[in-house]
């Protein structure tokens, strides 16, 4: 992918859909574009499988735009004791930085000390932390002093500080990711469908074929048939799961994690702050990403599986309580600028674990008796691996050809990771360093000159350039996903909509009434005041 023109298929709905119908038997159909389903796919056709990936709301819609933007190897998860999910996502830390520089890169942390013992403790941790990575580690861990912290957080809390430990891990942007890896297997020659909706399976002799599929714009019905079927629906998979056996027992135990963003003020340096064990045992951070801060997380169960769950006010308490702790200037809720929830497809354990905080991270992988492949669990970091292990049982099920060529998505550098395109910290606005490598194909777009919003170099031809190549199909794909700036000042996405909207109707010549005032409703929840 030297010539970064090429990359850009336009992304026309009805031949997509005409495509999907007039295809014969697919190799594989993946049900669901969050994370794990796209890198299934992108896994799939570069080995030379035929690949078919339909996700029934926006590519990442669900949890895997709602991540704490962060690609590391789990430092908590080795004080459980999980060397080999550390092991597996520093690896795989490192492959994601490599592939995608424009959209992943090393981030420093620092862990203050506000115990003797805390900096030795947590710092011999970290040192086998730096063990287990390698020769792919990001950098030595530190121990600091008091002076050093107060240099490297200036906002922090100084009263009692004594000292601290310095790590490395990473950042990215987990939407404009997942967004790569779907345009990424599209250019490899998947076909890769957003707002089309799995119906129901398709049964030949008792097994899945395939499954019947509806575009959610036009009400179109394309019965898909396929060899073999992937069920990642993340935190869904389980309604999928009951259309082949209906008496399976679930394999999701959801739980919601909330962050809020604020001002750059409030956390003015360039390392991350992770307090490891906050009053009630869960972790804290604080991220510089985009321009703001992220503060979270928490991490409590739910029963019910909303689309769009809706931060609860308790949590964002939480959060602003706990950061009140370690920020010297702290916000107050009048500083909150955007607030989202996200639900975590935590593998159910086979007895009652208690709180979802003590649930492992790694991935489970069921294959039903009618041959219905279901993949749930992991996190973002350990994406690439989870497909490969997914199309490895696949094999295993006899569902696709034993003899394949090995996975070559180790060494894959994602679309506009080539060198060329202009480089800014994920740390700041970023502009048309999102687009990496493409972003002279943007810039040449009617409109580049026009901002929308100067601060984070939003233009029209950012809108226009997503709804011709990127998939986008409404207000909220633009200023959610294509534009993180739902995520980062909801009520500046709430003023901005009216004009992404009049940009859609001219590209795509639809009314646009009613998804306006959608999203008018979500960017309202967005915001503490709705918490």
């Amino acid at each position: 992918m030297t010539d970064s023109t090429a990359s850009l298929l336009r992304t026309d709905r009805a031949q997509l859909l005409r495509a999907l119908a007039d295809h014969p038997a697919f190799d594989l159909l993946v049900i669901g574009g969050g994370a794990t389903g796209l890198g299934v796919a992108l896994d799939a056709v570069t080995r030379g499988l035929s690949v078919a990936l339909v996700e029934a709301h926006d590519f990442a819609k669900g949890t895997s735009s709602r991540a704490t933007k962060l690609v590391h190897g789990g430092v908590r998860y080795l004080a459980q004791g999980n060397v080999a999910l550390v092991r597996e996502a520093l690896h795989e830390r490192a492959v994601l930085l490599a592939n995608a520089p424009h959209l992943a890169q090393p981030l420093p942390f620092v862990m203050p000390s506000y115990r003797l013992w805390e900096t030795p403790f947590y710092g011999a941790g970290l040192r086998v932390y730096d063990a287990l990575a390698g020769d792919r580690g990001l950098g030595a861990t530190e121990f600091l002093s008091n002076v050093r912290v107060r240099e490297l957080l200036p906002n922090v809390a100084t009263g009692g500080l004594r000292g601290g430990v310095k790590y490395w891990d990473g950042q990215f942007d987990d939407a404009r990711l997942a967004l790569a890896l779907a345009r990424t297997a599209a250019h490899h020659g998947a076909h890769v469908l957003n707002y089309c909706r799995a119906e129901r399976l398709l049964l030949q002799d008792g097994r899945v074929a395939g499954a019947e599929v509806v575009d959610a714009e036009s009400g179109a019905r394309v019965a898909v048939q396929a060899r073999c079927v992937v069920n990642a629906t993340g935190v869904w998979v389980d309604a999928l799961r009951q259309q082949a056996e209906p008496t399976a027992p679930p394999l999701v135990a959801p739980s919601q994690g909330t962050h809020v963003v604020v001002d750059r003020h409030f956390w003015p340096g360039n390392h991350a702050l992770l307090v490891p064990k906050t009053s009630d045992g869960r972790v804290l951070f604080a991220v510089p990403w985009l321009g703001q801060v992220i503060l979270g997380t928490t991490d409590v169960p739910r029963d019910d599986m909303p689309l769009e769950p809706r931060a609860r006010a308790q949590e964002v308490r939480f959060i602003l309580k706990e950061a009140a702790r370690y920020l010297a200037a702290a916000p107050r809720e009048q500083d909150v600028r955007s607030i989202w929830a996200g639900l975590r497809p935590l593998a159910r354990p086979s007895a009652d674990a208690g709180q979802t905080k003590k649930i492992s991270r790694e991935h489970t992988i069921e294959v039903s008796p009618g041959g219905l492949v279901s993949v749930t669990g992991g996190k973002w970091t350990t994406y690439r691996a989870m497909a490969e292990d997914v199309i490895r049982q696949c094999q295993l099920a006899q569902l696709l050809p034993v003899k394949l060529p090995a996975g070559r998505t180790a060494h894959l550098p994602l679309l506009g990771s080539e060198e060329g395109g202009p480089r800014a910290s994920l740390q700041d606005a970023r502009g048309l360093a999102a687009y990496g490598s493409e972003a002279p194909s943007v810039g040449a777009l009617p409109g580049a000159d026009v901002m929308l919003d100067a601060p984070r170099g939003l233009s029209e031809a950012m809108v226009r350039f997503a709804v011709r190549h990127e998939y986008a199909r409404t207000v909220e794909d633009v200023l959610a996903r294509r534009s993180r700036l739902l995520f980062l000042d909801a009520a500046a996405a709430q003023r901005l909509a009216p004009r992404v909207a009049d940009i859609l109707v001219e590209e795509l010549g639809a009314a646009h009434d009613a998804q306006l005032a959608a999203f008018e409703q979500l960017a309202a929840d967005y915001q503490l005041s709705r918490a």
